[in-house]
């Protein structure tokens, strides 16, 4: 089996890695459709769900990905290749996932950062105007691009600087501060008239909302913003130290990832209900209508606040967008990386080049391209992007990793890489989680999302 370089970049140490495994799972996910699904669901019915699925089926395929990561100290496809070419396929699938990702996940980050700088420049009224704003925006053939490549330099410089003294000293600012501020802001927005009642109506369980759509919706959530089968977590595995313990790791990654979802909604879907005052209403307007659309029109009615709220809540989510998207460039350089034995920083030139083009190709879908509909009226190479990543490709890609590490390399094989730094008394339970469970639940997100495409399962 292939070993690891003594040359390969690693975490100065166990938080090191936390934080930054962290700072992958919290991302735009949290920030606009947990609290969407959130106020769906039934509020409380909906936290719960999520809680329990983090806990088990989250917290168990994040272990197998960091130990494997680790054990192999390679990216994806080294990792699956080490114990059989035959097996590298896996491994490229796991790959594509973050390269299909990451440049529009840049288009989306341009989005915040316009928006983060637009309430200082144009000022909360300008955006407060029913989507006009944002709909010019997206749609300008300049103003969008310069945005976006405005986030990818960013994070470009980031992951130039390397693991420790980019991403490392990054998060070591970005994560503490995202949370401070949408503490501070969740608290703030309490204040408001109407806003107890959405965090009434938030925390609430209403368990007649409970229901087979809940916990799938639950699951493909939690799935996505752990940043599962995308070769992300094999990667940061990859730099781990030995001694440093992969159970207690993936716990506290779970705890943060929940923390700051439950924390985005608490705040988010309060300001909603300000505004619209049912928690039905707030569950219609998903995803990028709810950030840049419905929020600014919160904003604006806070007064001399306004400008302030709106300012931190958009830097709140740049940092967690930023955040995200460190963590999906560093995966492709790491994948060039090994997979072309080049250096560091050629990898990074590659990477760069690949995410500017194809940024720039899925950001025309929007202008010069938007007469191509891929899944129906409406519908941007954005949208299909997302959906074969996050909808097919992901679910596919978790159920050959559980195949592979439950039935071909055997249990054994990561349960003894996380024995070398914890105790591991829940190995059992956790073989019976990635043998038996976690196929059938990825096979339900799987079947269930590609029917709500074509129309045939509502979600």
């Amino acid at each position: 089996m292939t070993t690891k370089s003594p040359a390969r970049a690693s975490w100065s140490g166990k938080w090191a890695f936390i934080l930054a495994a962290a700072a992958s799972a919290v991302g735009l996910g949290n920030m606009w459709r947990f609290p969407y699904l959130a106020a769906k669901y039934g509020g409380g019915t909906f936290l719960l769900t999520y809680m329990v699925l983090v806990f088990t089926f989250g917290v168990s395929l994040l272990l197998l990905e960091t130990a494997l990561g680790r054990k192999t100290g390679q990216s994806a496809i080294g990792a699956f290749k080490s114990f059989g070419k035959k097996y590298a396929f896996i491994g490229v699938l796991a790959s594509a996932v973050p390269f299909i990702i990451t440049p529009y996940y840049c288009i989306i980050g341009g989005w915040v950062t316009k928006y983060t700088a637009a309430y200082l420049v144009n000022g909360p009224a300008a955006l407060a105007d029913g989507g006009d704003f944002f709909g010019a925006f997206i749609t300008s053939n300049v103003e969008s691009y310069i945005w976006m490549l405005v986030f990818m330099a960013i994070v470009f410089i980031v992951v130039a600087l390397g693991v420790k003294g980019g991403i490392e000293k990054a998060n070591l600012f970005m994560m503490p501060a995202l949370i401070v501020m949408a503490i501070g802001i969740a608290l703030y927005t309490l204040t408001m008239p109407g806003a107890i009642d959405g965090a009434l109506y938030y925390l609430t369980p209403d368990f007649s909302k409970f229901s087979p759509e809940l916990v799938i919706s639950a699951l493909g959530q939690m799935f996505y913003s752990l940043s599962l089968a995308m070769g992300i977590m094999i990667t940061y595995g990859s730099y781990m130290r030995k001694q440093d313990s992969l159970t207690s790791s993936v716990v506290r990654i779970g705890g943060f990832d929940l923390g700051v979802s439950f924390i985005a909604g608490l705040l988010i879907v309060s300001a909603a209900f300000v505004a619209m005052g049912s928690g039905d209403a707030v569950a219609a307007k998903a995803g990028p209508s709810l950030m840049f659309v419905t929020l600014p029109t919160v904003f604006v009615d806070m007064g001399g606040m306004a400008t302030i709220i709106g300012f931190l809540f958009f830097l709140l989510v740049l940092f967690a967008a930023l955040t995200s998207a460190i963590s999906l460039t560093e995966t492709l350089v790491s994948i060039v990386q090994d997979g072309m034995g080049c250096a560091r920083g050629k990898a990074l030139g590659i990477v760069i080049a690949f995410v500017v083009i194809a940024g720039a190709l899925v950001n025309a879908g929007y202008n010069g391209l938007s007469f191509i509909e891929p899944l129906g009226p409406g519908s941007s190479l954005l949208d299909l992007a997302d959906f074969f990543s996050n909808s097919v490709l992901m679910p596919i890609v978790a159920l050959l990793t559980c195949v592979f590490v439950g039935w071909i390399i055997k249990p054994k094989a990561i349960i003894d890489e996380v024995r070398v730094s914890s105790k591991f008394a829940l190995s059992g339970a956790w073989t019976v989680m990635i043998k038996y469970i976690a196929p059938v639940l990825v096979i339900v997100i799987l079947v269930a999302y590609v029917a709500a495409q074509f129309g045939f399962f509502s979600m």
